[in-house]
């Protein structure tokens, strides 16, 4: 790898960082007064040993949690990762509608259309990354046909 930034006095902190990529981060627009926000993206582990997301952080909630949406009894639900998610050696995980996302509680103001939220992703195994969920309408901006999904 050509420049590396930073100076942190962790040990081999360029492998760290170089082993997660993240990539499609965005969130959808929340109706004013709407309390919670998703986000999704692509994870990805370049790296020879997993990595796990652990915690997430932003300003504009008062709560990031990992969650994962589940179908039983043929409702859908979702639950908290206590654990976190994990992102498997040379593997990657979508967080997406209906699967993993990223759970922004108790926001300080709408999601709105065309801005960028930031969020800090914290991981055991890496260095943690912060990043901007781009917000988009839920028909536009993303080849995704959220009405055929499977699963």
């Amino acid at each position: 790898m050509a420049a590396s930034h930073g100076h942190q006095d962790h040990q081999g902190p360029s492998d760290k960082q170089s082993a997660i990529q993240i990539d499609q981060p965005w969130s959808r627009p929340t109706p004013p007064g709407t309390p919670m926000g998703v986000g999704y993206m692509v994870i990805t582990n370049s790296g020879d040993q997993d990595i796990t997301l652990v915690a997430a952080e932003s300003p504009r909630a008062g709560r990031v949690s990992i969650h994962e949406s589940l179908m039983h009894e043929g409702m859908m639900r979702m639950q908290p990762l206590k654990d976190g998610l994990t992102i498997p050696a040379g593997g990657a995980v979508e967080l997406k509608p209906h699967s993993y996302h990223l759970m922004l509680e108790q926001l300080s103001q709408a999601l709105v259309e065309g801005e960028k939220i930031p969020v800090r992703l914290d991981f055991d195994g890496a260095e943690a990354m912060n990043i901007e969920l781009m917000v988009r309408p839920l028909d536009g901006g993303m080849t995704m046909d959220h009405s055929g999904m499977k699963h």
